[in-house]
Parts: structure tokens; sequence; C-alpha cells
């Protein structure tokens, strides 16, 4: 059975494709779900990954979650609430709290619609880089529903409360440019320059040593939410750490002596 997120490596740089077409590359079914886990999973063992970019395949990122299985009460769509709600814990959001775990630099390649949950994965990576094709919309509310895996949280994080409000509250898609003046990509592209643009990216943060990115990225996450007394004294406990670290001692001698 072809598993629906791919993955290659180039260097450091490991690439993660969601290979779902025949859905949209919906974000759907425990076989994506245990797929992703292993990706991060794998990924922080290996001290040779720095940095992942995440796409799609085709012409779609990610269509979100699966309308059709919804619209037909399918699995998780056709329990009661309490089930449902157990559901939701137990599969799409696993998504979010996997990425969290992650302990490298994530990338999304967008390189077209990102739709609902499509849309909320982006906005859960650390960067995201996109082809003019690309869209993005917080559509849940069109056919009655709330984002369920964290949108609202991650959102507001990217492109602040005022303009993911009004993305979550009218469910209307944006386009890449609009994307891009709203600071909610670092980067568009044009669309055949796409994954080498993320590469190029992927490659600088991956030229640093692993330690030092992996603590850096951990750093960043608490800011979001930690004070800053906390976030001082994790810096004050990791820092001796990577002082240690021989890769720094490398760096150091070759910064001396420029």
């Amino acid at each position: 059975m072809t598993s629906p997120l791919t993955i290659t490596s180039s260097g450091a740089v490991q690439t993660w494709t969601i290979d779902n077409q025949g859905v949209g590359n919906a974000i759907t079914g425990l076989d994506f779900i245990e797929a992703f886990e292993r990706a991060v999973h794998e990924a922080n063992r290996s001290t040779e990954v720095r940095a992942v970019i995440l796409t799609g395949a085709g012409k779609i990122f990610s269509s979100g979650g699966n309308v059709k299985e919804m619209a037909d009460a399918e699995g998780m769509f056709g329990l009661d609430p309490r089930a449902q709600r157990r559901a939701y814990v137990d599969s799409i959001q696993r998504i979010p709290r996997a990425l969290d775990r992650l302990e490298v630099a994530i990338i999304a390649a967008v390189n077209g619609p990102a739709i609902g949950a499509g849309c909320d994965l982006a906005m859960m990576c650390d960067l995201r880089v996109a082809s003019e094709k690309a869209s993005f919309a917080e559509s849940f509310v069109q056919i009655g529903l709330i984002p369920g895996d964290g949108g609202t949280w991650f959102l507001p994080q990217a492109i602040g409360y005022e303009r993911a409000a009004l993305m979550t509250l009218t469910g209307e898609r944006i386009d890449a440019a609009t994307a891009k003046e709203w600071n909610m990509i670092s980067t568009l592209v044009p669309h055949d320059d796409l994954l080498s643009a993320a590469m190029d990216i992927a490659e600088r943060i991956a030229e640093n040593p692993s330690e030092s990115l992996r603590m850096a990225k951990r750093l960043l996450q608490e800011s979001r939410t930690s004070s800053l007394e906390t976030v001082l004294g994790m810096a004050a406990a990791m820092q001796p750490l990577a002082h240690l670290d021989p890769e720094h001692t490398v760096r150091l001698e070759r910064w001396r002596t420029k």
C-alpha cells in the first residue's frame, strides 16, 4: 500500500510530500496520521536531519478534511457527539501535537490551495514559502464547522487576531499575494521555483550545528506562550550544553580566524 506521506532526503534536508491526490491531499485516515507521527519521530531521532520541507503532490497543498466522509457520515463523522469529541483528540489533533514535538525547522512549500485543515497545517510550520498558484482559506464556517485542529491558535499567531478573525468568520479564500502582504508567508515565488526556493532556505538552516538549531527552535516555540523569565531560564540551562558541543568549538575557531 502506498504511503499518503512520501519522504525523500537531500543531505540534511528531508522533503515530506502529502500524496493523497484522490481526495485532494486531504488530511484523513489513521494511516496518514500515523505516517506523519513516524516522520516526526524519525526526524527527531536522526542527528543527520536538520530541516524539513512539507509540500503537496500535484496541484493542491491540502484540501483539509475529507468532505465526502463528512457528508456520508463515515468513520468518526458517524459517531455520537461524545465519541466524536474523543475521535478528534485521537485523530486530527495528533497532527499539531506531533509538529509541536518536531525538533527541527519545518518549512511549508505551499504549491496550491491550502484549505481548512490544510491551511492550518501550513500555519503549524515554522516558515511558509508559497507558489503564485497558492491560496489559503480557513473555510470551516462555510460548511457549518469550526477549526477542530487548533487553527484558532495557529492562524492568529501567523497573521494577528483581526486578520485571523476575518478569515475564520467569513471562511473566504485569500490569494498568494494577499498572504504575502499579511505576512502569512515569508516568500512568494513563481510556481516552478517553489521547491528550489524552499530548499534554499532549508539548506541555509541546515548549514548550522544540529543541537543549537534544535534548542533555538524550542526556545522560539516556548516564547509563544511562556513568560520572559521562563524563556530566560531555559536559555540559561541550554546555553552551557551548546558551549560543550564540539560543533560550537569548530565554528568558533572558524569565526576567530576569519
